[in-house]
């Protein structure tokens, strides 16, 4: 099933290209907010079978109106260095673990519209994003998928001067300015895969390629990510994880290369859908 944050309201995006109001299509039994969802996640996918497909069709919503499938996480996990290519460019060696650090809730945002540039040198990495749909605490990698409300498409929007001032480096403070973590424009649930772990993504600036990869090649895929994070701290329904990023980051590049005002940012997972950012200064 695909759902959607559509002005606001918790939406079904149907096999026939419509976009079912859960809340009104279900007589109240689901209030219109996305997030709340989450803690009734099974119970959802059950009724969203029985809904009427009669709805909005799909073309005529506009971009605008597509918001962040979990705009209100509790907790938001991101996973760094998760592809060896993206390590090697980085100049790190492979982790025997996953370095994790999290994006401040306020910046999150849509899949569309823009990103303000800050100071310094702000650089894309596209990312497949999960959303939990239950409380799972210490569950094992081969039951992980059962736990995942769905996926979708994120970008860990990083400012580097930020990220690596010392004497530690800050990741989340460099990666949780404003609008440095959109993430859309569905919630793909997992069964609408044949194979979850294995889905191309990539990035493109003014239609260049900058990223393209398969999650395939993940160090720790998504199962083994939610075994190692749930080992430690549960996991609560609505909570996001970014699973880390392919080569192809600016900062990798030679020369190296970033975002600038006017840029227009294009991030994709295959099966699940595009987003688009234009970036601009406050200047």
């Amino acid at each position: 099933m695909r759902f959607a944050n559509i002005s606001g309201r918790l939406s079904l995006v149907t096999t026939s290209g419509t976009v079912v109001d859960i809340e009104r299509a279900g007589g109240g039994r689901f209030s219109e907010r996305i997030q709340d969802a989450y803690q009734r996640w099974d119970e959802l996918l059950e009724m969203a079978t029985s809904l009427d497909s009669e709805g909005t069709p799909l073309a005529d919503i506009e971009r605008a109106e597509f918001g962040n499938p979990s705009p209100w996480p509790r907790q938001v996990f991101a996973i760094g260095l998760n592809y060896a290519d993206h390590a090697a460019e980085s100049n790190f060696s492979i982790p025997a673990q996953p370095p994790v650090f999290t994006k401040f809730q306020s910046s999150l945002a849509g899949p569309y519209g823009t990103v303000t540039l800050p100071p310094g040198h702000v650089d894309w990495e596209v990312e497949l994003v999960v959303v939990v749909g239950r409380r799972a605490y210490r569950v094992t990698a081969e039951d992980a998928w059962s736990y995942v409300a769905g996926i979708s498409v994120g970008q860990d929007i990083s400012e580097r001067d930020r990220q690596r001032v010392g004497p530690a480096p800050q990741f989340s403070m460099g990666k949780s300015f404003p609008g440095f973590g959109p993430i859309g424009p569905l919630l793909v649930t997992p069964d609408e895969f044949d194979n979850p772990d294995d889905l191309e993504l990539g990035c493109l600036i003014n239609g260049e390629q900058m990223q393209k990869g398969k999650t395939s090649d993940m160090i720790f895929p998504v199962p083994e990510l939610i075994a190692r994070l749930s080992a430690i701290t549960p996991l609560l329904p609505g909570d996001v994880i970014f699973t880390g990023t392919p080569e192809g980051v600016g900062i990798g590049r030679t020369p190296q290369r970033f975002l600038a005002p006017g840029d227009e940012l294009v991030s994709y997972v295959r099966g699940i859908g595009e987003m688009r950012h234009l970036m601009v200064t406050d200047c």
